[in-house]
């Protein structure tokens, strides 16, 4: 006599993908009607909506072309990551050897990726942001050629090209804003729109990989044939739309300039860290969620929750824009970011602290997501106003070191060797984002105390 055994499936409920998106909506659109200018800002033309025309119309030509660019790279991302180590094990990786590779992509981008950033910023962005779009076709010429002898290779060129796409396009964006003359207030608007494109991107990839994995096998090569053609549309768009002028730096003169501006400032070495420990939560999560969310034993439908992360990160970035210009929660002291970040560490250290129901689990993976929102505009901004534009890329570059360095060390021992568990990395990250906090007060109180010296004098 056999025994059936049955197994649980949690199902979640469609209605919170109408839920994020309405939020989502009226977010943006509800801005304008509470702003501090009332009725006189909905009768003149403004800066923070998307559909403005007028006076800032070169910017939104601008912006607009800018955003399109920088959604096909996030859905070039999104389409080499979305099947992550389901491919792998398809190919039958053992769980050692998938450990093994992801380390080596970081190691990658641990070693090289450092100093990515600094020649980004001497020979220009532009170029980097080309040389982005050059590694995922190769890629995808790769994985379609041959996967078993390219999946190393494949995997090391993802790793140098995910480095580059986490600076080469806002410090690009940011040095064509300001040699077209744009006012540098509307920077604010690219910034939260960024996020929004890149999440909206990611789900668009997840769509269209879905929609090619008819056959599992097939699946998995397609998905890499359209990431090349969209790498050649956008070489052509960045050579085609935008001029390769660049004021080069020589690399004694930006060493000098680096270690004057950057190494030297204090308020810059706080801003890293908080980079730095976004990128490393960011970095755990992505390889923790699944795990955590099985763990009582259910049957779950990733492809049904990976959606709400990604519009919780949206409706955290339509948030941004509320607590800046003339928004009636305008917080001149960053405030809000410091919640976020506090908020963000509390969530990862309730899910270390003790298994939670796969429903309570996903609202807090769904809040720490809105955090996340929230926080990348809210840095970049930061960046604008303590980092010079002509050494962003390698500021943002320096500060993932740390990240990487951790990411490494958890992959490592935790991953291979098995000497920390899920709970214990979780921890960590949660960790890291609530001294980063710590950093953002500190640079708070600094920049109060020097407004206070200057009125004084």
């Amino acid at each position: 006599m056999s025994v059936v055994v049955e197994r649980e499936e949690w199902v979640l409920s469609p209605l919170i993908y109408g839920v994020l998106f309405a939020c989502c909506f009226l977010s943006v659109f509800l801005l304008p009607y509470f702003s501090r200018s009332g009725g006189a800002a909905r009768t003149t033309t403004t800066a923070s909506s998307l559909f403005d025309v007028g006076p800032t119309a070169p910017f939104l030509r601008f912006q607009r072309s800018f955003l399109l660019l920088y959604s096909l790279a996030s859905v070039m991302e999104g389409l080499e990551s979305v099947y992550g180590e389901y491919e792998f094990a398809y190919h039958g990786m053992s769980r050692d050897q998938m450990v093994l590779v992801a380390s080596a992509g970081v190691a990658v981008s641990l070693v090289f990726g450092t100093f990515l950033g600094f020649l980004s910023d001497i020979i220009g962005p532009r170029k980097f942001c080309i040389l982005f779009c050059f590694f995922h076709l190769l890629v995808g010429v790769l994985k379609s050629v041959t996967w078993q002898q390219s999946m190393l290779m494949s995997t090391l060129f993802m790793g140098i090209a995910s480095t580059v796409y986490s600076f080469c396009f806002e410090t690009w964006m940011v040095a064509e804003h300001e040699k077209q003359g744009h006012r540098r207030d509307l920077l604010s608007d690219t910034f939260w729109l960024m996020t929004l494109f890149e999440s909206s991107s990611l789900l668009g990839s997840q769509a269209l990989a879905n929609l090619l994995t008819k056959d599992l096998k097939k699946g998995f090569l397609l998905a890499s044939a359209p990431a090349a053609l969209l790498a050649i549309i956008s070489i052509i768009c960045i050579r085609k739309e935008w001029d390769g002028t660049h004021q080069k730096a020589t690399v004694e003169s930006y060493q000098k300039s680096f270690a004057g501006h950057i190494l030297a400032d204090k308020s810059i070495w706080m801003l890293g860290w908080a980079q730095a420990s976004v990128h490393f939560s960011l970095s755990v999560f992505w390889i923790l969620w699944a795990p955590t969310i099985v763990e009582d034993g259910r049957e779950v439908q990733f492809s049904h929750i990976y959606p709400c992360f990604l519009g919780s990160r949206m409706l955290g970035s339509t948030a941004f824009p509320w607590f800046s210009g003339t928004s009636p929660l305008h917080d001149e002291d960053h405030n809000h970011l410091i919640a976020a970040f506090v908020i963000a560490g509390l969530v990862l250290s309730i899910i270390a602290y003790d298994y939670q129901d796969i429903g309570v689990l996903v609202v807090l993976f769904c809040i720490y997501h809105g955090c996340i929102g929230l926080i990348s505009p809210s840095l970049a901004k930061l960046r604008t106003i303590y980092v010079p534009n002509e050494l962003r890329g390698g500021m943002i570059s320096a500060s993932l070191v740390p990240a990487n360095a951790a990411f490494l060390f958890v992959l490592i021992i935790g991953g291979y060797y098995r000497r920390l568990n899920n709970s214990a990395i979780m921890a960590l990250a949660a960790v890291g984002l609530l001294s980063a906090a710590g950093c953002l007060h500190v640079l708070r109180w600094w920049r109060k105390h020097l407004r206070q010296n200057w009125h004084e004098l």
